[in-house]
């Protein structure tokens, strides 16, 4: 079975859904699409444990809880910490984030999984107030918000002074974002988005690096090398 985005339904509009795109990849069960009398069904549990058992399809397992722990479940996705690394030049950048590489060379994006062996093409899906692209990501604060002086707080030797940013318009899915910025050398340092719903996203920059020589396909995607190794690609 194919799970595309989260098993509750439309992924949220948020920070999140924006830099871990969404990859269509056997994930999860539903079991509100199951039949279980359906011979399909059946031949698909064989066909898929079999594919688990043989390494054929890798299922990452975070963590295992009874039904009666689902609020320790809860606490463990909300306190997950991911890293990443982005790559910016212009509008192009090169995504590192989950095991999956994302690529946008101007024209195309490009998700890379190379646990599942497969790539997904498709155009650039246009950002709004309640979603962040990567190559938006350090001027993305620059139109459709209002602005509000908020909280200093010392980090370290740092002291990082917060913005909290509004979105204009009233459709947006979000709350309130929490600009963080580094006082002495005027770079983001924390982004902390609220959603209507009370989804709570923060991204920190650990560091930055600018003017960095870059090689001449850093940014560009090699469709013979992942034709050559047997991925499959799809174009949306």
């Amino acid at each position: 079975m194919v799970s595309y985005g989260e098993a509750e339904g439309k992924p949220y509009e948020t920070l999140w859904q924006r830099l871990v795109e969404k990859s269509l990849t056997f994930t999860r069960m539903h079991l509100g699409h199951l039949d279980y009398s359906s011979e399909n069904w059946q031949i698909s549990v064989k066909a898929v444990l079999n594919a688990i058992s043989t390494d054929a399809v890798k299922v990452p397992i975070e963590g295992i809880y009874s039904l009666e722990n689902v609020s320790d479940m809860l606490s463990a996705l909300e306190s997950r910490k991911t890293a990443g690394k982005l790559i910016l030049k212009g509008k192009n950048y090169r995504f590192e984030m989950l095991g999956a590489i994302q690529i946008f060379d101007g024209i195309k994006v490009y998700t890379i999984v190379d646990d599942n062996e497969e790539v997904t093409v498709e155009a650039p899906q246009k950002s709004d107030a309640s979603e962040l692209s990567p190559q938006d990501l350090i001027q993305f604060y620059k139109q459709g918000y209002t602005y509000k002086w908020d909280i200093e707080q010392p980090v370290g030797n740092r002291k990082i002074q917060y913005i909290k940013l509004t979105p204009i318009a009233s459709k947006s899915s979000l709350q309130s974002i929490l600009l963080g910025i580094d006082t002495k050398n005027l770079e983001i340092y924390k982004v902390i988005q609220t959603g209507k719903n009370g989804t709570k996203t923060t991204l920190t920059v650990q560091s930055w690096k600018v003017n960095q020589p870059l090689s001449a396909n850093a940014l560009l995607f090699d469709r013979a090398y992942y034709t050559k190794k047997g991925y499959y690609i799809s174009e949306l």
